[in-house]
Order: C-alpha cells, then sequence, then structure tokens
C-alpha cells in the first residue's frame, strides 16, 4: 500500500513496475553545477537518483542539500543517510528537514568506517545502526512519534530504503539480516552490485523460500566496468564484492580501447538476467562517475519509456 504523497519510485513499485534508479555523488566542494550536470545525464532515464551521504568517509557536499537540487530540476532524489556522522537526535532531525523540503525517498545506511576516508583520526558516532534507523523512519511515518515518543505535526511520509549485500560471509547470515530491515520498516532494497550471478541467485532463492519478497522491493545493483584493472580492483580491495575470476579474464581479453564496451555489454546481459529473476523488482544502476552511459545502457536494456511522474 502506497504512502500518502508517494513519490515516483513508491508509485512505480507499488504499480508492479520494474524500476530503475542510478546514483549521483556529490562533489568535494560546494559547487552545486557539478550536481545539476550529472543530473542531465540521468533526467528521463531513471525513476530516482540516490545521492550518497559522505562516501568513503570524505567530506563532500550534504546530500540533503544535493537532494535538494535535484528536486528543484524535476528529478526525484533518494537520500542516502549514514548513522557513522550523526546522532539520533541529529538523524531524526535531518529526516524532518529532509521531508520539508520535498525529499520522499530515503537510504538508511551505516556508513563507511572514518578509517578508510581522508581524515581517519575525525570521530565516528554510531549512536544506533542501520536497522534502528529503519525503525526510527518507521515510526515516525506510521506512528507519527520520535524515539522519544513526541508526538510530530507532521508526520515524514518517506518510503523507506535499506542496503543488501548477498555476497558477504557467511552467506547463511544475509538472508537473515534482510529479514531483520524488512521488519524494522523497509520498503526498498538496494543491494551490492551484482556480478557473480549465481550466489545472487542462490541468495534470491533463499529470499524466496522465506517470503521476503513478497514483503519488500527488491533492487539488484549492476555497475557497469571500465577496464580490468577496474574488476580486479573491486575484486580485491572493495570489501563485500564478488567479481568472478571468469569476468575479470573477460574483460582482459579484449583490447584496452574496447574494454569498456566490453563492460557496458556485461552490465546489459546481466541486467537481462536480473528482469527474468523472480522477486526482483528492478535496478540500482551504479555508473560510478560515469553517467553517461546510463541513458545508453537504460535504452539497450528495453527499459525505456520510463513511466511518466504523477
Amino acid at each position: 500500500m502506497r504512502t500518502e504523497c508517494a513519490g515516483k519510485l513508491e508509485r512505480v513499485l507499488s504499480d508492479g513496475g520494474f524500476a530503475v534508479t542510478a546514483e549521483c555523488g556529490p562533489p568535494r566542494g560546494a559547487d552545486s553545477g557539478i550536481i545539476r550536470k550529472k543530473a542531465e545525464l540521468l533526467k528521463g532515464f531513471v525513476d530516482a537518483v540516490n545521492v550518497t551521504d559522505n562516501q568513503t568517509a570524505i567530506v563532500r557536499m550534504s546530500s540533503i542539500a544535493a537532494c535538494a537540487h535535484l528536486t528543484a530540476m524535476g528529478i526525484e532524489p533518494v537520500m542516502q543517510m549514514v548513522t557513522r556522522d550523526r546522532n539520533r537526535i541529529a538523524l531524526q532531525s535531518d529526516i524532518l528537514g529532509a521531508y520539508s523540503l520535498g525529499i520522499r525517498n530515503i537510504l538508511c545506511l551505516s556508513g563507511d568506517h572514518q578509517r578508510f576516508g581522508s581524515q581517519p583520526d575525525a570521530l565516528n558516532v554510531f549512536d544506533i545502526d542501520s536497522i534502528n534507523l529503519v525503525r526510527t523512519v518507521w515510526t515516525m511515518r506510521e506512528q507519527g512519534q520520535d524515539m522519544s515518543g513526541f508526538a510530530l505535526k507532521e508526520a515524514p511520509r518517506m518510503f523507506i530504503g535499506a542496503a543488501a549485500n548477498p555476497f558477504a560471509d557467511p552467506f547463511e547470515y544475509r538472508v537473515i539480516r534482510l529479514a531483520k530491515k524488512i521488519e524494522a520498516g523497509a520498503d526498498f532494497i538496494q543491494t551490492q552490485c551484482v556480478y557473480n550471478m549465481e550466489r545472487f541467485k542462490a541468495w534470491m532463492k533463499m529470499a524466496r523460500e522465506e517470503g521476503l519478497t513478497e514483503k519488500v522491493h527488491i533492487l539488484a545493483g549492476v555497475t557497469p566496468l571500465k577496464s580490468e584493472g577496474m574488476a580486479k580492483y573491486m575484486a580485491k580491495r572493495v570489501a563485500g564484492m564478488d567479481v568472478p575470476e571468469s569476468l575479470i579474464k573477460r574483460m582482459g581479453g579484449v583490447p584496452k580501447d574496447k574494454a569498456s564496451e566490453e563492460g557496458i555489454q556485461i552490465c546489459l546481459e546481466t541486467i537481462a538476467e536480473l528482469r527474468n529473476l523472480q522477486g526482483v523488482h528492478g535496478i540500482h544502476l551504479m555508473a560510478i562517475e560515469w553517467e553517461e552511459v546510463v541513458g545508453r545502457i537504460v535504452s539497450e536494456s528495453g527499459l525505456l519509456p520510463r513511466p511518466a511522474a504523477a
């Protein structure tokens, strides 16, 4: 059932459509033109655009501000919010502020640890975890009160998202954690990038057997590879990523000037498989600083035209 004031992403999913979301990383500065330039490359090709929240623990323009820029352009944002940097008071305050600016979607995350970022000596917060953040947003929306029980004069009717990584260990715990996020109130899930299709299918099978795909909308993450080096880096240096050796060899088996084209073809093949996988309700296309290929990928995947905004 839709929430009041449902956004486009929620409408597409609740109507049984196959959703497409993309991602936009805010700049390391106050230049809003960078956001607008990226957004123009995505406009019309996706239903909503995720805005990251100081990803990789590097200081960037705030997610709320960047989301406000997208909203002004007529693009629906998904505001990412991490628990690393704010206590529960600040988290709830920012949720209320975001909703007042017209932001209707939120993705609740823990956030990359600051030791991996540009200011490793910074103090973290982690007052609550991502599951508790999901529960907090749900309570504010459904019960109209904050964590202290104070009645809100206007509840933030946010469409609530969470992340899932089907490739982390222990594998059996992945579905248990998914169930906890759904129980906490998640409406949609965006997954880690899918390169190991067999493992992803096994995770989806477990989710279906537990009845979880009937309770939440799952959007599978996809990222086009630019080179063999990128594939190797993601396989060895990015936590929780599963890039099969066969895929790395495929990327390395073409001339370097053809590698990005091969990466796009792999992405298209992945999307085709995902569209036929029961329980997958959409894709989350993360073209990292390569937004110009999003339109082509969505078009060649047969996912255009996107549903018109109401």
